[in-house]
């Protein structure tokens, strides 16, 4: 199974100020818009993404069909069947969205309470 491109999202509650810090660590913007209230920093494949008011705490995202520079990777694992693979294996699934194909996403929490988004924008 693959789970396509990995990040770290962060509830930011400055995202002007967290742009800065992680500038400074070498990120540059590579999606997201600060008007829409969140951003993508990218350094070499490492991707963050800064997003306020939109969430609390932090996640692990993964999104299906995508690679670490956000495009297409065929073949790929479509989110539903990564979410069918993983109630099978009895992994509750929580806030899915979508329909039958296209995008769609669906959240897990881990045994230590980390969530983790699986997220398609394909």
């Amino acid at each position: 199974m693959s789970l396509g491109a990995f990040s770290v999202s962060l509830a930011v509650t400055d995202l002007a100020k967290s742009k800065g810090f992680y500038e400074a660590l070498g990120f540059e913007a590579f999606g997201g818009t600060e008007e829409h209230n969140y951003l993508i920093m990218k350094q070499g494949d490492t991707l963050i993404g800064l997003f306020q008011g939109m969430f609390d705490g932090a996640m692990l995202t993964f999104n299906p069909g995508w690679s670490q520079s956000a495009t297409n990777v065929d073949p790929f694992d479509d989110v539903r069947a990564i979410k069918a693979r993983l109630k099978e294996q009895g992994i509750v699934v929580s806030q899915e969205q979508g329909g039958e194909d296209g995008p769609a996403s669906f959240m897990v929490t881990d045994p230590d309470g980390f969530l983790i988004l699986i997220d398609q924008h394909r």
